[in-house]
């Protein structure tokens, strides 16, 4: 079931829109962020919690398309079968040139720092300072519901270089209408606080803010269910620049993006 709900394939028409559009216009003007000096060479990105690794293969892919060199990518993930999965979606989705630059490996997302060394083989002094861009979409609220969401951003600012660039996107706690909880609620279903809690945006922001990041944006965005069919999507699309005018605070998905400072 978790192989068909991340993978680009079967994960739904809403994911590959998103992809395409909101989520590549988050990832772009993150970048922007980074150093003129640091952009104009190859990046080095990790994604923490891929899953399949859809959402990194596409990047990997629409950053070559635009011209920027990507020198290496790795995904994470605590699912070996996962792993497993998004290795296999590299060599379905990208070509062998771009393959070459892409790795995967089985990582925590709360002990991120020491799963990747041993994942890796390199020590901890090695992998300090070693990513120019580092993001995580739909996976950061499991630190938090483990209250583990300091020690993920602290590996996280560990692991970027000097005005390195995080983005993070998850779950929006004000949006009403997620299909999971929706199901919980008619089957009466009763979860403990932790397994279905969400975070507020300030929570997902305070963090970063505390691991000495600067954030740079920190607000409610999309309304784009991953799973939405064409016709959902296209009129989601076009709804969109109202919803937010008129309930931008109830969006699907809260944002942040984070800059370890250069000095």
């Amino acid at each position: 079931d978790a192989i068909v709900k991340y993978s680009r394939a079967t994960a739904g028409f809403g994911i590959g829109y998103l992809l395409d559009h909101d989520y590549k216009s988050v990832y772009l003007k993150a970048l922007a962020f980074l150093p003129q000096e640091v952009r104009e060479r190859s990046l080095r990105v990790l994604e923490f919690g891929c899953g399949a690794g859809m959402n990194l293969l596409h990047l990997v892919s629409a950053l070559s398309r635009e011209g920027m060199k990507v020198g290496s990518a790795i995904g994470t993930d605590f699912s070996p079968v996962l792993i497993e999965a998004a290795q296999r979606e590299a060599k379905n989705y990208l070509g062998e040139e771009e393959r070459r630059r892409v790795q995967f490996c089985v990582a925590k997302n709360e002990t991120l720092m020491d799963d990747l060394s041993s994942g890796l083989g390199k020590s901890g002094s090695e992998l300090e300072g070693s990513f120019d861009f580092i993001l995580g979409v739909n996976t950061i609220r499991y630190c938090h519901r483990a209250g583990k969401e300091l020690e993920c951003a602290q590996d996280i600012f560990n692991l970027l270089i000097p005005g390195g660039v995080s983005v993070v996107i998850d779950m929006n706690n004000r949006f009403p209408l997620f299909r999971s909880a929706l199901k919980d609620r008619f089957r009466r279903q009763k979860q403990t606080g932790e397994e279905c809690y969400l975070p507020s945006l300030e929570e997902y922001a305070a963090p970063f803010t505390k691991a000495g990041f600067e954030v740079l944006r920190r607000e409610y965005f999309c309304w784009i269910p991953h799973s939405s069919s064409h016709l959902m999507t296209g009129l989601l699309s076009c709804l969109s620049p109202v919803l937010n005018k008129v309930a931008g605070s109830r969006a699907m998905r809260s944002l942040v993006v984070a800059r370890k400072p250069a000095n």
